[in-house]
């Protein structure tokens, strides 16, 4: 009975370290990371606190298996022919593992329903709202707030020899309203350590919403990581997140009658996307022209 209380309050104590870490704020840097990539939204972060936490939940709960399956190795090796004593069971340690696993998985559980529940949150009014329209094979990026010199909102659309540049503003509330034009899509920025699906026919857009925070500036690929047909490994865009001022500026150059590249320009930021490349068409054509030949 005392070893199985000992082995009761060593779980107990590990119990208490990954419930312990798994809840508090996780440093920043590399290490802690564990190979998990920093991103650039507050929701990255709340995400990469919890990766952190439950690696180190995992590793205190190893360490404690690892010692105990030592432990059992060196106290119970073999001595001599004779039989150890046998024992049917051990309530106390048996209950132990029962339950000591259980909490854990229902505290990993809680803390990723949380951290679930904040990325998905939705404020009552975002700073920012943009519509983006997914179709085969481009994006179209809208700013339902502006007005052209059309009478239009504000838009960009990708084309087969243009990338499609999603121009956004950092330290303000955005959502993401999604829709599709024909398939399911998955709107996809790998700094935002977050891609949602599009799912075409949701008329309500109830499950095709999503809010960030953008904390740095700079350029960042995106792309549909749903396979969509023939050019999906093409349907990319970029990110191009701004200060509030030249994003404000930015709008103001559009509704001007600017189009993307000329707002771009006026704004100090190059035209053209720099994180990735548009569909060569020909060259892909003749690929398959003398595929299709060869068979």
């Amino acid at each position: 009975m005392a070893r199985g209380s000992r082995l009761a309050r060593l779980a107990a104590l590990g119990l208490l370290g990954v419930l312990t870490l798994t809840g508090c704020e996780m440093p920043n840097n590399e290490f802690w990371r564990f190979g998990w990539p920093e991103g650039i939204t507050e929701e990255a972060t709340e995400m990469r606190e919890l990766w952190t936490g439950s690696v180190i939940a995992a590793l205190i709960v190893g360490f404690i298996v690892w010692g105990l399956i030592g432990y059992a190795v060196l106290r119970y090796r073999k001595r001599g022919d004779e039989l150890p004593r046998q024992t049917a069971y051990n309530l106390p340690l048996e209950i132990v593992l029962t339950v000591i696993p259980f909490i854990i998985i229902a505290g990993l559980f809680f803390f990723t329903v949380v951290t679930q529940n904040r990325v998905m949150e939705r404020s009552e009014n975002p700073d920012e709202t943009i519509a983006v329209n997914a179709f085969k094979w481009n994006w179209e990026f809208v700013y339902p707030d502006t007005q052209g010199e059309d009478g239009n909102p504000v838009s960009t659309v990708g084309t087969s020899t243009q990338i499609p540049i999603l121009v956004l503003p950092t330290d303000r509330t955005i959502r993401f309203e999604l829709a599709s034009a024909d398939v399911i899509h998955s709107f996809w920025v790998p700094e935002f350590l977050f891609k949602l699906d599009v799912i075409p026919g949701n008329e309500n857009g109830r499950d095709n919403v999503f809010e960030v925070t953008v904390r740095e500036e700079g350029a960042y690929v995106g792309r549909c990581a749903e396979l969509c047909g023939t050019y999906h490994a093409y349907m990319n865009f970029e990110v191009r997140s701004v200060s509030p001022e030249d994003y404000d500026a930015y709008l103001e150059a559009r509704e001007s009658g600017l189009d993307t590249y000329e707002a771009l320009e006026s704004i100090g930021q190059p035209g053209d996307a720099g994180t990735t490349t548009p569909l060569d068409l020909a060259q892909t054509k003749t690929v398959d022209q003398q595929q299709s030949a060869g068979d």
